[in-house]
């Protein structure tokens, strides 16, 4: 038996489970972000105010940006499968919770869970794509996984909210709980797991990373600082552009117009620079690039001016996005041994979430204080200063896993 498990995986093994993670990966984050566009609007029918609404919004920030690296490192020691069904299963609760929930305190607690769960199953199969993939496709892995993400992302919402205009907010929520079994389902039949992917080794001799390892390893340091900045201004452009488009005049419509080029840029983006960072000698070199580019884009945001302008800088960041991150991605996964992959992924997406929360709860108020152009220059030199420090810590870094 453990002949077969120290088998290298076959190019069509590899396919396989590589589509498996990808369709978990869309279908997990279509039904989650299907509801997300709508419970702000439920949670206004039910009495809630602008602040009570930023205060459940923050709730499933803050419980996965506190809980998405203890989680990958749980992943590592119980096994992929298992984070990924039972965070599977929280959100399936949460959706049935959602609809039986009267008042917006109950739709906090909800959304503390429902963070919970999506802290399980993000870091986890982003873990589980490193562990099949073999190195000299871990960058184009990484593309079809992030494209998958995005295209759930920017689907879920459009979905959600046609349904929810249609027919209401519960139903809406039953739908999407009855979507999400389906998925657990799935997960629980045609996930393998981990061990299918790696040698079976006693779980004390595995190769785990300690905190005095962790610490040390400026790589990875490095690449966690870089998405913590990097998504420090993904934050911005999230949740600072609409108020500043609507200053410049652009209709509801015309915003939502903005977000959807920048989404669809951003996942068409991320197969081919997934296979461009497969073939380049650096993958540091091309997420370097990507950022310095992205901290450009967050910088130029504040001097448009127009619906034309709007729409070019939304291309920019969604083409800058992908050549960032798509190969920020694989490079997290060879600073650590295949042991240590989901302690690692679990930070990342920690300093995705944390980036973004850090964004919304300070830039306000600088903001308010400076005005829209300094801000969002602001943003993009904090970008460029993270990405320097990036490029030093990386410096001689050779992959873990080569």
């Amino acid at each position: 038996m453990n002949l077969l498990f120290r088998k290298p995986l076959t190019t069509g093994t590899y396919g396989t489970l590589l589509f498996i993670c990808c369709g978990l990966a869309f279908a997990s984050y279509f039904a989650s972000y299907m509801r997300i566009p709508v419970v702000p609007l439920f949670a206004a029918s039910l009495g809630a105010g602008t602040f009570e609404v930023g205060l459940i919004n923050s709730a499933f920030l803050l419980m996965m940006a506190l809980l998405s690296l203890p989680l990958g490192m749980l992943s590592d020691r119980l096994g992929r499968k298992l984070l990924v069904t039972c965070g599977l299963l929280i959100s399936l609760l949460t959706s049935l919770l959602l609809y039986f929930s009267q008042t917006p305190g109950q739709l906090m607690g909800i959304y503390l869970l429902f963070g919970i769960g999506l802290a399980a199953v993000g870091p986890t199969l982003m873990s589980y794509v490193a562990d099949i993939s073999p190195a000299s496709h871990l960058g184009r892995s990484y593309g079809w996984y992030t494209t998958a993400i995005y295209s759930g992302m920017s689907a879920g919402p459009a979905v959600g909210g046609f349904i929810a205009q249609g027919w209401g907010f519960r139903p809406l929520f039953l739908i999407a709980a009855a979507f999400t079994a389906i998925i657990v389902w799935l997960a629980f039949f045609f996930l393998p797991t981990t061990e299918f992917t790696r040698d079976l080794q006693p779980l004390k001799t595995r190769n785990f990373l300690n905190s005095k390892d962790l610490w040390s390893n400026r790589p990875l340091l490095g690449c966690w600082l870089v998405t913590l900045g990097g998504c420090f201004g993904q934050g911005m452009f999230v949740t600072f552009f609409p108020l500043y488009a609507d200053y410049r005049g652009l209709s509801v419509g015309q915003i939502g117009v903005v977000f959807a080029v920048q989404a669809v840029v951003n996942a068409l983006s991320r197969f081919p620079i997934g296979g461009l960072s497969d073939r380049v000698g650096n993958r540091r070199n091309l997420a370097t690039l990507g950022f310095i580019a992205f901290g450009g884009a967050i910088a130029v945001l504040g001097v448009a001016r127009s619906m034309a302008h709007f729409v070019l800088v939304a291309i920019a960041l969604g083409a800058t996005m992908g050549l960032a991150f798509t190969p920020l991605g694989a490079l997290i996964a060879e600073t650590v041994p295949a042991e240590s992959r989901g302690l690692a992924m679990g930070g990342y997406n920690t300093c995705i979430y944390l980036g973004m929360m850090l964004s919304s709860a300070f830039m306000g108020g600088v903001l308010g204080i400076i005005g829209f152009v300094p801000g969002f220059l602001l943003g993009g030199l904090l970008t460029f200063l993270t990405t320097a420090f990036f490029y030093v810590l990386l410096k001689d870094f050779s992959p873990a896993n080569s």
